[in-house]
């Protein structure tokens, strides 16, 4: 009885392993699976910054922090908007361009959403000599959104500043 249970389990052994053999295997692929998309789309082409007539003229200037790293200084300054500010002992330069209360991006279009400063921006372009080596936005609730990057300076709007 012994012997013909070990032959019956010998057969079975045989049987699995011979019907395991002639199972075909699916070549793995060398190609990688895509990179998944980004959540967020940027649509293409130029964006355009549109203040509404609701704050056109409304806000004459901008506070601006300017730190020094290497020295370990900071000053705020007021800088008319749409107008230049030279950077004293350097030869940086900041162009003030339009200030939004409200900042709000919808696609390729830059606005603001009401004259309430509830998410205030200022549009800058910073000059190295004549080189231009930073455009975009300083954000005075998030300033460390797309940040100036530099060795030495730093910005950050603090505010904008009502006419009258």
């Amino acid at each position: 009885m012994r012997v013909r249970s070990y032959v019956v389990f010998l057969l079975i052994a045989v049987v699995v392993s011979v019907t395991a053999c002639k199972k075909k295997e699916e070549p793995v692929s060398s190609i990688p699976a895509p990179a998944p998309t980004p959540g967020i789309v940027m649509p293409k082409g130029e964006t355009r910054i549109v203040v509404p007539d609701s704050v056109r003229g409304k806000w004459e200037s901008v506070k601006i922090e300017i730190t020094n790293k290497t020295a370990k200084k900071k000053e705020t300054v007021t800088i008319r908007l749409n107008s230049d500010y030279p950077i004293p002992g350097s030869s940086l330069k900041i162009k003030v361009g339009e200030f939004l209360p409200d900042f709000r991006m919808d696609g390729l279009t830059i606005t603001s959403a009401s004259d309430a400063p509830k998410n205030p921006a200022v549009h800058i372009t910073v000059y190295d000599g004549d080189k231009e080596i930073f455009k975009g936005w300083l954000y005075s609730k998030f300033p460390s959104i797309h940040p100036f990057q530099h060795e030495k300076y730093g910005f950050m709007l603090i505010e904008g500043i009502k006419k009258g």
